[in-house]
């Protein structure tokens, strides 16, 4: 495989910052929220993760591309990153398995990146600075050009973007004649959660992000499964809603990610944008009522607030991040209703918080039996 020409490329962050490098993907103009991943491996599983709609992605792992690409290893339909930035790119790829490189398949998902450039020190500029805008462009070097561009693109802080990466239409999941049914509320899902909850006997049927109670809830589900999603979780106020409803007739739900703040909103916890969030394969989180440890996969910018939580005599908070000592999951006390921060179903990940999926299963048995 020939090596392929690259285009000189600029980045250019919110604070005014410039990197320099080589154009990857589609030759264009980009321009998100920055952030990072520090995972070494799954890149494909995030870059198609809807929790990173509106992002441009840093990868921190030096060689990204070397493994080409798989269609069973997507999250979603499509690429959602609005952006790529990465050291070093490989235009080769090496594994047997693989269906195409990742230049074909940034090219035609449409996604323009960077690489060659300093990502170490990019990472410590945006841990030290916290998350801004950014854009990137392989046919614009006007810098003032890239400013003017910069400026219109909104803060992520106050958007709502899940209701454009939910379904649009209604679809079903798993075996029709499985014992349990969930009613899913996509607010941005990615497939391995669905995975997880069939091969426990889950029949999902997944409504998209705008559906009220009432019409989910004419389904008869065994419970109610809230998910990941992208955006300000203060914004998605008609998800809110609909989890009110859920909880006020104490029927099972579980949230993941945005759906765990979801949960919070809808019994009074505020929620607050982290300074740089938490993305990567290997956060630690104890669980409080275990004592255990568990090495966790997470991809959040919001979390919910601590002091909120512990303010509020309904809700008791069940894990917490050992890194930072941030909310990672809350149950409701009197209510069959939970949630964490973080991906228990990982893809990619540590399969640490399974056991989480059987929770729910089993706060849905209990139900049955009522």
């Amino acid at each position: 495989m020939d090596k392929v020409q690259r285009k000189s490329c600029i980045l250019l962050l919110e604070d005014g910052s410039i990197f320099h490098g080589y154009g990857i993907g589609l030759i264009g103009t980009t321009s998100g929220e920055i952030c990072f991943n520090t995972g070494i491996t799954g890149y494909q599983e995030v870059y198609t993760d809807p929790s990173y709609y509106g992002q441009i992605l840093v990868n921190t792992t030096s060689h990204i591309g070397n493994y080409g690409v798989l269609d069973a290893e997507t999250e979603s339909g499509s690429v959602k990153i609005k952006g790529l930035v990465v050291k070093k790119f490989s235009d080769i790829f090496s594994r047997i398995q693989a269906e195409g490189s990742l230049q074909k398949y940034l090219e035609e998902a449409k996604i323009v990146g960077i690489s060659d450039i300093d990502t170490r020190k990019l990472v410590r500029h945006i841990r030290e600075k916290g998350a801004m805008n950014a854009i990137i462009s392989s046919e614009i070097d006007d810098i003032d050009k890239l400013k003017e561009l910069l400026s219109a693109v909104p803060s992520m802080e106050g958007l709502e973007l899940a209701s454009q990466v939910s379904t649009k239409e209604t679809y079903f999941e798993g075996n029709p004649d499985a014992p349990l049914k969930v009613a899913v509320l996509d607010l941005g899902i990615k497939r391995n959660i669905l995975r997880n909850l069939t091969s426990k006997g889950c029949y999902c049927k997944v409504f998209p992000s705008g559906t009220s109670f009432e019409e989910m809830n004419s389904w008869n589900p065994d419970g109610f499964f809230i998910s990941n999603g992208p955006g300000d979780p203060a914004s998605t106020t008609y998800a809110v809603e609909t989890v009110k409803e859920i909880i006020k007739r104490d029927i099972p739900v579980f949230g993941i990610c945005l759906g765990h703040q979801i949960i919070a909103l809808a019994n009074g916890i505020t929620t607050y944008k982290m300074h740089h969030g938490h993305r990567g394969l290997n956060h630690p989180v104890k669980n409080l009522v275990t004592g255990k440890c568990e090495i966790t996969s997470q991809n959040h910018g919001f979390s919910v607030s601590s002091d909120s939580v512990k303010n509020n005599e309904n809700v008791e908070i069940t894990h917490i991040n050992l890194n930072d000592g941030t909310v990672e999951g809350i149950k409701i006390l009197g209510k069959k209703a939970f949630s964490v921060q973080y991906h228990p179903e990982a893809a990619p990940g540590p399969h640490d918080s399974w056991y989480l999926f059987d929770q729910f299963i089993a706060l849905m048995g209990e139900a049955e039996t009522v």
